[in-house]
């Protein structure tokens, strides 16, 4: 079984899904690490109802990126950590962990990339009027999610959708989409 740390700074509806595939037993993982990067976020909530221990830090109170990465990198192999899931993450990974996690750092984006990579994916794909946006799972490297994709998968839209129509949409398949990715790669 496969140990893992998920990275999260928002709501955390990608993390409660996850724990709930782990619950359900469609995701077999043990989840040893809530990592958040906001105190505050309702993802923590969750994680303590869930009963998943929890590393939450301000990143303006260290020194530098390579200061907070080592704490954390340090938490992840003391924990025999085995992959980094990133569910709405809105940090980039720095060096310290992408070399000490090479190839086992994910994380879940909504659209079809390469279009539409960074922040506000969806408002940017709504704007742009495409017929067709979605969800990919990818590895993470040092760029911005330029990573090799893992999985993806694609949401027609009809012209009548709202911005808050194609949020629904998108967030639906997220839930149900990661955990199956997941679990697809771990059980190779």
């Amino acid at each position: 079984m496969k140990k893992i740390a998920i990275f999260a700074s928002g709501t955390g509806s990608n993390f409660q899904a996850l724990i709930d595939a782990v619950k359900a037993g469609s995701l077999n993982v043990e989840v040893k690490l809530l990592v958040c990067d906001k105190p505050g976020a309702a993802v923590i909530e969750k994680a303590e109802r869930a009963s998943v221990p929890t590393f939450v830090f301000h990143p303006k109170q260290y020194a530098s990126k390579i200061e907070f990465e080592t704490i954390i990198m340090n938490k992840l192999q003391e924990l025999e950590v085995d992959y980094v899931i990133l569910a709405g993450y809105m940090r980039l990974i720095g060096a310290t962990l992408l070399s000490a996690f090479q190839n086992r750092i994910i994380n879940i984006h909504p659209s079809l990339l390469p279009a539409f990579p960074g922040k506000d994916a969806i408002g940017q794909a709504f704007r742009a009027r495409v017929k067709e946006v979605g969800v990919t799972i990818h590895y993470v490297d040092a760029g911005m999610d330029t990573g090799p994709i893992i999985a993806q998968r694609a949401i027609q839209l009809s012209d009548n959708d709202s911005m808050e129509d194609v949020e629904n949409k998108i967030h639906a398949i997220e839930h149900i989409f990661y955990p199956e990715t997941l679990e697809s790669l771990f059980n190779k």
